[in-house]
């Protein structure tokens, strides 16, 4: 890869993602493709910290693949491939075991969230899977990530491991410390029935998301359901801070029709929010639908989906093993 920035981001391969996912992650990837040279994983061995049953793990994996195309990622631009095929996540990530202290992981919020209260019955590699992701983004030498606010912490331990490896093995600079790249123009996309959680495919309703794959009438159905408020729209941006409903959908046509918030309420206030579901599902539809059409046309060429991924495995091994090889010399591995 030439000295451009080298971008690294992953995604689990939970399968149908959403309009959270796209706006908050994959419309983003699509845009630094065209300037920094790109890097993006189908993260399956972190997805496996959590069981999974092994036919649906693989159709998710090839979901997710084709959800990138689908999106705009260009394989001739990016590199596109499933962590599992590069054996380095796998080593680095033990080695990486070994550098990384338990102080540091013992800080990480997120084991906490996903663990829930019974925390001796999680795996270990729920408790570890953060240096999993540091050795992500260190196998490359990334230099800037992708990241929402609930991963930023995990950013800093890459950065701390980097820091303590390049100190212990007396080799400055040999990794880069990785920049975050926060997407500054959208707030987080909130499920459509409370407007206090994220946009989620574990919420038990599914009409609290748009799915990338829904058809227009159940983006139609989904938007007219969605909770909003019985006031008409305010004219300042205070006035909803407590109706996260309301403001959600604001900030979500906002950003698909790439105004800002500000504006969007000086257009809208004073009317009622059905006008602005109307508004919303229009650009849902348009937006979304030809997504998910294409989605649904890769997931019928498997073959071209796993011949994707094998070609961006061959071209993430060349970059992974130089680096390993390196690794191994400053750590003294024969």
């Amino acid at each position: 890869m030439s000295s451009k920035k080298i971008v690294f981001s992953g995604v689990q391969p939970t399968g149908n993602l959403h309009l959270g996912n796209y706006l908050g992650a994959l419309k983003n990837f699509v845009s630094l493709q065209k300037e920094m040279n790109c890097i993006y994983c189908v993260v399956d061995l972190h997805a496996i910290t959590i069981f999974q049953k092994p036919r649906q793990l693989e159709d998710n994996v090839l979901e997710t693949t084709a959800t990138f195309l689908a999106s705009g990622l260009n394989p001739e631009k990016s590199i596109i491939f499933n962590q599992s095929s590069v054996s380095g996540h796998a080593e680095l990530a033990w080695i990486l075991n070994c550098v990384s202290r338990i102080g540091w992981l013992n800080r990480m919020t997120q084991f906490k969230d996903k663990a829930g209260s019974d925390k001796e019955k999680a795996s270990v590699g729920l408790y570890i899977y953060p240096n999993l992701m540091a050795a992500d983004i260190l196998l490359y030498k990334a230099t800037h990530v992708p990241v929402g606010a609930d991963q930023k912490q995990h950013l800093e331990l890459s950065r701390d491991i980097a820091q303590k490896f390049n100190k212990d093995f007396n080799c400055e600079n040999f990794f880069p410390l990785p920049e975050p790249l926060i997407h500054k123009n959208i707030s987080r996309v909130m499920s459509l029935r409370d407007g206090t959680k994220k946009m989620s495919k574990s919420e038990d309703s599914d009409y609290s998301r748009i799915n990338l794959k829904d058809s227009a009438d159940e983006i139609k159905k989904k938007i007219k359901k969605a909770k909003s408020d019985s006031e008409p729209i305010p004219s300042d941006i205070k006035s909803l801070q407590n109706k996260p409903e309301a403001l959600n959908l604001l900030n979500i046509y906002s950003e698909l029709t790439k105004n800002s918030i500000e504006k969007i309420i000086s257009e809208m206030a004073g009317k009622e929010y059905s006008n602005l579901k109307t508004k919303l599902t229009e650009v849902l539809i348009n937006e979304i639908t030809p997504v998910g059409k294409e989605i649904q046309k890769l997931l019928k060429e498997k073959s071209y989906l796993k011949n994707i991924l094998k070609k961006g495995t061959e071209k993430a091994n060349i970059i992974a093993e130089e680096n390993l090889k390196n690794i191994r010399e400053k750590i003294g591995l024969i």
